[in-house]
């Protein structure tokens, strides 16, 4: 466990609390992301993970899905690199595939991420490695923040607590792909175009092995 991981308040079972979940009722709720962090994160130029700054020119780690290495868009700021990787190989839902979002009894008030969320689980994590410049952040259009997480400079697969195999990465990309197609239909022949070029674009950081 990184030190800044370890020094985490914890929950009743032990589970570090990551900087960004909300306290509800005195209690962490892990699917609901504190008023405003991605703002404060992005300002203050914190990991999203632990809530500690960044150093100098030191590269950002996204934790994302692998329909986010399509459109390279990401509704979290960025971790430390040791605190993204603990994250993708020790969180509960990134790590077990049957697991499903827990949409009963959500907390009044509790904000959804900004941008259209695809809600499923994914199965395998990407830890994507960019450099501190070169990714950038954008208004959704409805008053929240958005991570275009721009060119990596390394990538890191995770499955079941473990790094991901080339076929378990394909068979994420290939059963979340229709859901990016049915929108960008929606929007026209260019759009399906541009998300034909993304995807070829995202299939070279596919790791190697057997298909």
């Amino acid at each position: 466990m990184p030190g800044r991981i370890g020094r985490l308040p914890r929950n009743k079972a032990g589970y570090p609390i990551p900087w960004f979940v909300a306290t509800i009722h005195g209690e962490p709720d892990f699917r609901v992301i504190r008023a405003g962090a991605p703002e404060i994160a992005l300002c203050g130029k914190l990991c999203w993970t632990c809530g500690i700054p960044f150093q100098r020119q030191e590269d950002r780690a996204f934790v994302i899905g692998p329909m986010c290495a399509v459109n390279r868009v990401s509704a979290e700021p960025a971790s430390h690199l040791d605190c993204a990787t603990f994250s993708a190989l020790n969180c509960p839902f990134l790590t077990t595939p049957q697991m499903v979002r827990r949409e009963r009894h959500m907390p009044a008030g509790a904000v959804n991420p900004a941008g259209e969320m695809i809600r499923r689980n994914p199965g395998v994590a990407l830890v994507w490695v960019a450099g501190y410049k070169s990714w950038s952040a954008f208004s959704d259009g409805n008053g929240g923040t958005l991570f275009d997480v721009g060119e990596p400079k390394r990538v890191r697969w995770y499955a079941r607590g473990r790094e991901a195999t080339r076929a378990e990465v394909l068979a994420s990309i290939d059963s979340g792909l229709p859901i990016l197609r049915a929108s960008a239909e929606a929007d026209g022949p260019r759009a399906v175009t541009e998300l034909e070029a993304m995807h070829e674009r995202a299939l070279a950081y596919v790791p190697a092995g057997a298909p």
